[in-house]
């Protein structure tokens, strides 16, 4: 049975459930960072997905990619899947801007997080729910 990563669970907000995957915003307001997490149990890898999975864990990345550009508009988007410390397959998807705080640097430890206030969790929300791609 899936379960979420407890870090993942400690760490992000829910923002949508897609056919696959469940998709998370990081509670770090510095970034717009979302994090997608297909919702089967035991995978650690990208190849540990079926066939028919990886089409469809790549075609709602590639969506989400497409909604963080047209809502974000950032210089650069950051995708990776890294999972050195939440071994459970997810990728990052970041958006960048040349005047973040953390350019050009990879954001990982860099800063300290700034929880984002409940506010901007539901406009967060409603920006990424109301483009549909």
């Amino acid at each position: 049975m899936f379960e979420l990563a407890p870090e993942l669970k400690r760490d992000c907000i829910e923002v949508a459930q897609w056919p696959l995957s469940t998709v998370l915003l990081m509670n770090d307001s510095q970034y717009p960072w979302f994090i997608l997490v297909p919702r089967i149990a035991g995978l650690k890898e990208l190849i540990d997905l079926s066939e028919q999975d990886m089409v469809q864990y790549t075609k709602e990345s590639c969506r989400l990619q497409r909604l963080m550009l047209a809502v974000f508009k950032p210089d650069k988007l950051n995708v990776a899947a890294l999972g050195n410390m939440v071994p459970q397959l997810h990728i990052h998807h970041i958006a960048r801007y040349t005047n973040d705080p953390a350019w050009p640097s990879p954001v990982w430890g860099k800063l300290p997080a700034k929880p984002y206030s409940e506010k901007q969790i539901e406009l967060l929300k409603s920006k990424m729910l109301d483009n549909s791609f």
